[in-house]
């Protein structure tokens, strides 16, 4: 089936990575990342600022007493979950409010939240994990912009988002996993982070990676992360068929997903 026409330049239609991003971007790659540059920065941008501390503040990160500058921040969180929230809040005002993304951002931070600390714990670019986890869903604020009249009723139609790409794939030619990789590599994100992103419905829908997917140790926190928050119940037999896959012990995948989900229950 042909691309939608519209849809043919979404190089050009996907919004552009904010500059505060890049530069960012530029800090969090440093081997010695500088701390006082990267809280100058953000709090550069009064609308980031406020909307990172909004969010340093909200019940998912559980922290006692109020933050009130992104430099006890990112002294409480460390350097990648305040840089997380940045790209996270960037990534919302990209696009126009709407009702229906509301759980699309919701789900994000606490994805993005759970596969950056299962990556630091299992020795797996933290960085990557975190802004996969934040990205996954992005695909559907791009479908939502191309086509406000016609995408919701598509989100509400879908029981999965397997049966969703379907739906999308039919309109438009394109499906939001696509999308969202292609945001992801316009935003400069990690090769492994775009690799997720571009095969997580698979994954998700069938517990087994692509061939085509070579970097695979986000994409399998990706769907260890899904289960935790879909199936819990199913989470030991999930690592143990995920796991493999990425060369990843089963063993330590488990303990690092159960010790992050203690963490957000007593957060």
């Amino acid at each position: 089936m042909s691309v939608d026409p519209e849809l043919r330049s979404l190089d050009i239609e996907i919004p552009a990575q904010p500059e505060v991003l890049v530069k960012l971007s530029v800090l969090m790659a440093e081997d010695e990342i500088d701390l006082l540059a990267v809280s100058a920065l953000v709090e550069g941008d009064m609308a980031l600022a406020a909307a990172v501390l909004k969010a340093v503040n909200s019940s998912l990160y559980g922290l006692r007493g109020r933050v009130q500058t992104v430099h006890q921040a990112l002294t409480y969180l460390g350097m990648r979950e305040v840089s997380a929230i940045a790209f996270e809040m960037s990534l919302r005002a990209a696009f126009p409010p709407a009702a229906e993304l509301d759980p699309v951002w919701d789900r994000a931070a606490k994805r993005g939240l759970m596969m950056g600390r299962i990556g630091q714990m299992l020795g797996i670019d933290p960085w990557a994990a975190h802004s996969a986890g934040l990205f996954e869903e992005c695909g559907k604020a791009v479908l939502y912009r191309h086509a406000p009249q016609h995408y919701p009723a598509m989100l509400r139609a879908a029981a999965t988002d397997s049966e969703l790409c379907g739906l999308e794939t039919a309109a438009f030619g394109v499906s939001h996993d696509a999308l969202g990789a292609a945001l992801c590599e316009s935003w400069g994100l990690a090769p492994a982070a775009v690799a997720s992103v571009r095969h997580h419905v698979t994954l998700q829908a069938t517990g087994e990676m692509p061939e085509a997917l070579q970097r695979r140790g986000v994409a399998a926190i990706s769907g260890i992360v899904y289960t935790l928050m879909n199936d819990p119940d199913a989470l030991e037999s999930q690592v143990n068929l995920i796991a493999p896959q990425a060369q990843i012990d089963p063993a330590a995948a488990l303990r690092a997903a159960r010790r992050v989900q203690e963490q957000l229950e007593a957060a």
